[in-house]
């Protein structure tokens, strides 16, 4: 395949770089230093994936030309700087998957460049940006999960996931992509409000926070219902997921907050807002959390 990873910094960088390997005609997107570095010494991994590559890397999106699929891999607070390029990538047959957290950034994409073209997709790994050039993958899964938007199977979605299967990106089938999406936003959107809020990292949060994390969750899980998406055990299993996580887990959102960063607050929590306001669904947690968190960021 032709592909072209927009945005190549722990998730595009991680991602890219096992399809590069695997034979497939990659395309990076960086910037800064980390465009510098990539252009002076390749592309590395490191941690429990050890890959080093020369790619071809740029910062101008619109010179890649139409591809077979792109990896969408800015954070959600980066997705408006590059969604002009976008159209330049697109051709007849082109699937663009986000990969972005939070749950607006499909509809974006689409308002762009159409539904037929986007697949929502869900991404599950530890990675990081351990300097310029280098990303660290600490774990998880490495999994991309993807769908078309009516959850319909499409030889493209077929071939896509073999492509990714046989670079080593687990990419399970989804009984409903949306349902997945939302299961990740009900888990990292809370967890990392609340979080920092209460300067509280996962293990309190399932403890002594409990009843605080779950109503968070149930509003989640009332946004989503009023879409369409069967969320009806959701809290239940979300709840059952953060227990098995490291105690001393923190989120980006939480970690960017403490640091007096904004980062993905808007997309995040905003965006959960937003959706409520829209289908006239309450969200007085996530109203009152969005402003004490802006309140603190002055």
């Amino acid at each position: 395949m032709r592909i072209a990873v927009i945005g190549s910094g722990a998730l595009g960088g991680y991602f890219g770089a096992l399809l590069a390997r695997d034979g497939h005609d990659v395309t990076f997107t960086a910037r800064g230093q980390h465009l510098d570095a990539i252009r002076a010494n390749g592309l590395r991994i490191t941690g429990q994936t050890e890959i080093r590559l020369a790619v071809d890397v740029t910062d101008d999106a619109g010179r890649i030309g139409p591809v077979d699929l792109v990896l969408l891999a800015v954070k959600a607070t980066q997705l408006e700087g590059v969604l002009a390029n976008l159209e330049a990538l697109v051709g007849e047959q082109t699937a663009v998957v986000t990969l972005q957290n939070g749950l607006e950034a499909p509809s974006l994409v689409a308002d762009v460049v159409g539904r037929d073209h986007v697949l929502p997709g869900v991404v599950r790994v530890y990675t990081r940006i351990a300097e310029p050039g280098v990303i660290d993958h600490m774990g998880g899964p490495g999994s991309i999960t993807i769908g078309e938007w009516e959850n319909a199977d499409t030889s493209r979605v077929a071939a896509i996931r073999a492509a990714f299967a046989a670079a080593g990106i687990p990419s399970p089938a989804p009984a409903d992509i949306w349902q997945d999406l939302w299961c990740k936003v009900m888990f990292v959107v809370p967890t990392g409000m609340l979080g920092a809020l209460a300067d509280a990292p996962l293990g309190v949060q399932r403890t002594g926070l409990r009843e605080n994390l779950a109503s968070i969750m149930v509003e989640v899980r009332q946004v989503g219902l009023a879409q369409g998406v069967d969320l009806a055990d959701a809290v239940e299993q979300t709840l059952a997921f953060a227990d098995q996580m490291p105690a001393e887990a923190t989120t980006s959102l939480h970690r960017d907050l403490d640091a007096g960063i904004p980062g993905e607050l808007d997309p995040l929590v905003g965006g959960v807002r937003r959706l409520g306001r829209r289908a006239g669904v309450p969200t007085p947690l996530f109203d009152l959390g969005h402003a004490l968190l802006e309140r603190r960021l002055g």
